[in-house]
């Protein structure tokens, strides 16, 4: 065994109190992850078969309706809302619950959308219709908790009881103990690689019921809806409808399984996995051996976004892990702070129209979310460099809506700016970045003034 090795068994990180515990919600698609499942199953001894009974057990129904119409979202295919599910159930209930019992049930080929994605490109979403997504939640909640109690500690995505926060902490332990190298592993175009015969192979080891393992081919192959066309599915299993995490969990959870056995410190959320090591060459080694473990389940790795190199080279969740001598200190990553800023310029572009308190308000709600998530970050630099960004955009707003000198004068007189300032940034109101950066318009618009509108502040004071 090498020295990067700690031998068998599981290593569980303890949690920092007050930090990964207390945060709730998914802000920006993260960090709280998984769906709320019942606790009523052995978790030691989970039978597996008769599934489907629990699947339509009225009160398992009732609670996949609330989560489906809570989560909101688009239509599928047939125009469906949300909205209407509750009376659509009511008409048509008792017919869908004998097909899910008698094992004909049928699902409907899913909507494609596309959204961008943060590093470039698009990506490809598959929305269900809502009665399949009520069906998908529904088998979630019997599913759910029989296979989290088999998964590895170290895998934080899409879990109950699991967070993002929860994953950077554990890697940031590692690093501290001095594993300063990374294996960091992206996966191809994971979602749309999924392997069905090699999913549906993991999900018959332990699903007996006959019906379910049906109803889950079922909604692999259902197929994608484009411009009217319904295109079959040989692989894959579409973002947008919430069985996906799940599946992809139980399909990872393999190479979960290897990596623990060899004793490796990682840590996984969703389809991104990080090794922690002490050497370069011991990130070679295991880089080899993850390629050569996921071509078994017909998966490869993206060697453009995959690299062995250290910590604070690589993102990790937005989060990048900062060196100071002995401690280890997380910070918000450069790739992170800049679609922060893209969607900032679009709340404040100057040709919106919006008068400064609605922008505020706006921009208010975005970045709360935002703080909530990246507010464990113990590096404030790059927090303080945003305040100061985001207070020039409101001042560079503000001024543009001035349109001319004769306006702005009174106006920046009456904010508090002493006369020979507010004529100075008046005089150059139409150099508009200069005028914000001016010492009229900082002294007329300060913190404390969009701090009254409902300004949050990032850095710590």
């Amino acid at each position: 065994m090498t020295g990067d090795e700690l031998g068998k068994g599981r290593r569980l990180i303890p949690r920092q109190r007050g930090l990964a515990q207390s945060v709730e919600g998914e802000a920006l698609g993260l960090p709280r992850s998984g769906e709320p499942m019942p606790v009523n199953v052995d978790a030691a001894h989970p039978p597996w078969k008769e599934l489907m009974e629990e699947v339509v057990a009225p009160e398992n129904i009732a609670r996949a309706m609330k989560r489906v119409i809570a989560n909101k979202g688009s239509p599928g295919i047939d125009g469906m809302t949300v909205g209407e599910l509750p009376e659509h159930w009511r008409r048509n209930g008792r017919l869908l619950r004998e097909q899910l019992l008698a094992g004909t049930y049928k699902p409907t080929p899913v909507r494609r959308v596309t959204i961008p994605k943060s590093g470039g490109g698009e990506r490809e979403l598959g929305i269900p219709t809502v009665t399949d997504r009520l069906v998908q939640q529904a088998i979630l909640q019997v599913l759910g908790p029989r296979y989290d109690a088999g998964f590895s500690p170290h895998s934080h995505g899409f879990r109950p009881g699991h967070s993002a926060h929860d994953a950077v902490l554990e890697a940031q332990s590692y690093i501290q103990e001095g594993y300063d190298w990374v294996v960091d592993v992206d996966l191809e175009r994971f979602f749309d690689r999924v392997n069905h015969d090699v999913l549906m192979g993991r999900l018959a080891k332990k699903i007996e019921d006959k019906r379910m393992l049906k109803l889950l081919r079922g909604f692999l192959n259902a197929g994608v809806m484009l411009n009217g066309v319904v295109i079959d599915q040989e692989e894959g299993t579409p973002q947008g409808g919430p069985l996906s995490p799940l599946l992809a969990n139980v399909l990872l959870d393999e190479i979960d399984k290897l990596l623990e056995a060899r004793g490796h410190r990682f840590v996984r959320y969703a389809d991104d996995c990080n090794v922690y090591v002490r050497s370069k060459r011991a990130g070679e080694r295991v880089m080899a051996t993850m390629r050569k473990e996921l071509a078994k389940l017909r998966l490869r790795i993206n060697e453009a976004k995959s690299a062995v190199d250290r910590p604070w080279n690589r993102q990790f969740l937005g989060f990048t892990f900062r060196d100071r001598g002995r401690q280890t200190r997380r910070r918000v990553s450069p790739r992170a702070v800049e679609k922060a800023k893209d969607r900032i310029r679009e709340l404040t572009n100057r040709n919106r129209g919006a008068s400064i308190p609605r922008v505020v308000n706006e921009l208010a709600t975005y970045l709360k979310g935002w703080l909530q998530y990246f507010g464990i970050c113990q590096v404030p630099r790059p927090r303080r460099l945003l305040d100061k960004w985001i207070l020039a955009r409101l001042r560079l707003l503000q001024v543009k809506q001035w349109k001319r000198g004769t306006t702005a004068y009174p106006r920046l007189v009456a904010l508090g700016a002493p006369e020979p300032a507010a004529i100075h940034t008046a005089q150059h109101l139409r150099r508009w970045w200069y005028a914000a950066h001016s010492p009229g318009a900082h002294l007329a618009m300060p913190r404390a003034y969009f701090a009254r509108l409902g300004l949050p502040q990032l850095a710590p004071r």
